[in-house]
C-alpha cells in the first residue's frame, strides 16, 4: 500500500509542484523561534474565513436573492432545513469572529512594526483583505433582508451620493435602482457570493506569499535572516511545521470552544451579532428608531457622525480607513517592537487604541450632544495617532537597548513549574486537612479551605504594610 502512494506522490509531484509548496511555506519555512500570543490571530482569521465559504456554500443551496422571498428563505433555513439554524449561526458568528481576530491581527503588526520596512507590501495587502472584508460583509448584511438590513443598506448606499460630480450616480449604480430593491439585492448577492471572495482567495494568497518572500516579523523586531549557519538556516528560526502548526491547532482548539459557546449559548450577543430589528421582514414604509451597522463598523460610523457636513464626514470616513494604507511611511523610527519604543509611541498607540473602541462604542448609541463631543474628540484623537506620527517618532529613544538576537519567550510550562513550589507551600499556608468518612468504613482525607489562616495572613500582610510606613 505504502509503494503505491508513494507511485501516486511522485507522480503528482511531477506535475503539480506540490512537494515545492510544502518545503517552502511550512516544512523548510523558517520562522522566529519567539512568537507569542499575539501570533494566533493570523492563522485563526485563515480559519474563519474557510468557515464563512462552507457555510455561505450551504446556505446559497436553500437561499432566495429576491426581495419578496429572501426573509421567508431564512426563515425556511432555520426551521425546516435539516441543521440550517446551526449553518446560519455559524455564518453569523462567523462574521463577527472574522473581524475580532482581523483587528486583534492588525493591532499585532502595530505592537511589533510588522508595517515597517520590508514589510510595507504584506501591510498593504492586509489592507486591501481588510476593505474587502468590510465590503463583503456589507453586501452580505441586505441577505435577510430584515428591517436593519433594508435601512442600514439605505443610509449607507445614500452617503456615496454626497460626493461631488458622480456621487448620485455611483449610489444609482450600486442600488441597481433609485430605491433599495429587489435589483439591489440581487447585485450584492453576485457580489457577496462570487466577486469578492474571489478577491478575498486572490488577496489572501498574495498576502503569505508575499510575508514569507520577506519573512515573518518577532516580538523582537528583528530580522533572523541576519544570522545565519553555514547552511543558510536562521540560528533564530524554527521550521513553521511542525512546531507552529501544532501550536496554531492548540490555539484553533481554544478559539473553536468559543466560537461553539456563542453559537449555541448567545448567537445574538445581545444584539451585536444580530440585532432584534433583523428578525422583522423589511419594510420601507416604516423606519426602525435607531439605525446603526454592525458593531465593526461603528467607529467609522461614529467618525461620519461626528462631522456635522454630510460630504465632510464621507470624506473623514474614507479617510480613517485610507490613512492606514500610507502608515509604514508615517513612522520614521528605525525600531520596530513596542518592547523597546520610547514612552511617547507607546502613549499614542494606546491613545489610539482607546480613540477606537470608545468610537465603536459612541457608534452604537443615539447622536446625543454629548456623544458628539466625544466622538469628535475621540476622532481628533484617532487621526492625531498618524498625522502626528513623523513627529513624534522622528527622533524617537528607546526605551531600551535594542538585543543582537531574538529573546526566548519562556513557556507558560516553565513558569508553572518554577513557581509551583510557591504555590504549593501558599496552599498548603492556607487549607487544613478533614476526614470524610463515608458510608463502608472508608477514610479519606482532602484538604479545604483554612478561612481563620487565611484571615491570619492576610491581617500579618497589613501589619507588615503598616510598619513600612
Amino acid at each position: 500500500m505504502s509503494k503505491w502512494l508513494a507511485r501516486i506522490s511522485d507522480w503528482i509531484c511531477v506535475r503539480l509542484p506540490v512537494d515545492k509548496f510544502w518545503k517552502e511555506h511550512l516544512s523548510e519555512y523558517f520562522a522566529p523561534k519567539n512568537f507569542n500570543f499575539w501570533y494566533y490571530f493570523g492563522s485563526l482569521a485563515l480559519l474563519v474565513f474557510v468557515n464563512q465559504i462552507l457555510t455561505g456554500i450551504v446556505l446559497t443551496m436553500s437561499y432566495k436573492p429576491d426581495a419578496k422571498l429572501a426573509f421567508d428563505s431564512i426563515e425556511y433555513i432555520m426551521r425546516d432545513v435539516e441543521w440550517g439554524w446551526l449553518i446560519r449561526y455559524m455564518h453569523s458568528t462567523g462574521a463577527s469572529a472574522f473581524f475580532i481576530v482581523v483587528y486583534l491581527h492588525m493591532f499585532r503588526g502595530l505592537l511589533y512594526g510588522s508595517f515597517k520596512k520590508p514589510r510595507e507590501l504584506v501591510w498593504i495587502l492586509g489592507m486591501l483583505i481588510y476593505f474587502c472584508l468590510m465590503a463583503e460583509s456589507f453586501m452580505g448584511y441586505l441577505l435577510p433582508w430584515g428591517q436593519m438590513s433594508y435601512w442600514g443598506a439605505q443610509v449607507i448606499i445614500s452617503l456615496f451620493g454626497a460626493i461631488p460630480y458622480f456621487g448620485e450616480d455611483l449610489a444609482l449604480w450600486i442600488r441597481g435602482d433609485y430605491v433599495v430593491s429587489d435589483a439591489t439585492l440581487n447585485r450584492f448577492f453576485a457580489f457577496h457570493v462570487i466577486a469578492v471572495p474571489l478577491a478575498l482567495v486572490i488577496l489572501v494568497y498574495l498576502h503569505i506569499i508575499a510575508l514569507h518572500q520577506v519573512g515573518s516579523n518577532n516580538p523582537d523586531g528583528l530580522e533572523i535572516k541576519e544570522n545565519k549557519d553555514t547552511q543558510g538556516i536562521p540560528l533564530d528560526g524554527i521550521p513553521f511545521h511542525p512546531y507552529y502548526t501544532v501550536k496554531d491547532i492548540v490555539g484553533a482548539a481554544v478559539f473553536l470552544i468559543v466560537f461553539a459557546a456563542i453559537v449555541f449559548y448567545g448567537p445574538e450577543m445581545g444584539g451585536f451579532f444580530l440585532e432584534s430589528e433583523n428578525f422583522i421582514p423589511a419594510n420601507n414604509l416604516t423606519t426602525p428608531e435607531h439605525i446603526v451597522p454592525l458593531w465593526y463598523f461603528t467607529p467609522f460610523y461614529a467618525i461620519l457622525r461626528a462631522i456635522p457636513d454630510k460630504f465632510g464626514g464621507v470624506l473623514t470616513m474614507g479617510a480613517a480607513i485610507l490613512i492606514l494604507f500610507v502608515l509604514p511611511w508615517l513612522d520614521k523610527s528605525s525600531i520596530k517592537s513596542i518592547r523597546y519604543r520610547g514612552k511617547i509611541f507607546k502613549f499614542a498607540l494606546a491613545t489610539f487604541a482607546i480613540s477606537f473602541v470608545s468610537l465603536g462604542y459612541l457608534g452604537t448609541q443615539p447622536a446625543t450632544p454629548g456623544a458628539m463631543i466625544f466622538a469628535r474628540i475621540f476622532t481628533v484623537l484617532y487621526f492625531g495617532f498618524f498625522v502626528l506620527m513623523p513627529f513624534y517618532t522622528r527622533n524617537e529613544k528607546p526605551a531600551a537597548a535594542v538585543p543582537a538576537r531574538v529573546t526566548r519567550e519562556t513557556p507558560l510550562t516553565e513558569t508553572l513549574r518554577e513557581r509551583w513550589p510557591r504555590v504549593k507551600e501558599f496552599f498548603l499556608q492556607i487549607s487544613a486537612i478533614r476526614e470524610i468518612k463515608t458510608s463502608s468504613g472508608s477514610v479519606y482525607r482532602i484538604p479545604v479551605l483554612d478561612v481563620e489562616a487565611l484571615l491570619a495572613m492576610a491581617r500579618d500582610r497589613v501589619s507588615n504594610i503598616r510598619k513600612k510606613f
